[in-house]
């Protein structure tokens, strides 16, 4: 299985936000800690609170956090809201798809299985379990992700 760069970044997202989940963060904070394009990160907060995963503030106190507790949310009910529209395969899709396979095809049952199974496990794993350790960005990015790269051009 192969998630989008959209989920991914989702995921990165809300395991931040429950390392620490009474504070609230910024779109230009998270952005520049995973080193991604604020623009990509504001559709995925959008997406994020309009399904409940996260509860936005605007104004200059404004960000984001956790809409509730990291022990409530499943890390499957996030990928299957944000991987609804990708189809693993062609014949996965809502209309089919255009694969003249589909009538003989014996892959097909086996990869049903295979993408339940996927999300069987990421429904039985909450985000608290994956949420990343608090820490302040400089030493969270050294610590986990090695040197973030815009710092690594300016060196």
């Amino acid at each position: 299985m192969r998630l989008t760069a959209f989920t991914d970044y989702a995921l990165r997202a809300l395991m931040r936000l429950a390392s620490e989940p009474e504070r609230t963060f910024t779109t230009d904070e998270i952005a520049r800690e995973f080193d991604i394009s604020r623009n990509h990160l504001t559709k995925v907060v959008r997406e994020l609170a309009e399904g409940g995963f996260i509860a936005t503030q605007r104004g200059a106190r404004g960000g984001f956090r956790l809409a509730r507790p990291a022990e409530q949310i499943t890390l499957g009910e996030v990928v299957k809201l944000l991987e609804a529209r990708h189809a693993i395969v062609e014949c996965f899709r809502a209309d089919g798809g255009g694969c003249i396979l589909t009538p003989s095809c014996r892959l097909k049952s086996k990869l049903v299985l295979a993408a339940r199974a996927f999300i069987s496990e990421l429904d039985r794993t909450t985000l608290s379990e994956c949420a990343y350790p608090a820490r302040p960005a400089e030493r969270f990015h050294a610590r986990n992700f090695g040197k973030p790269r815009r710092a690594a051009r300016q060196a």
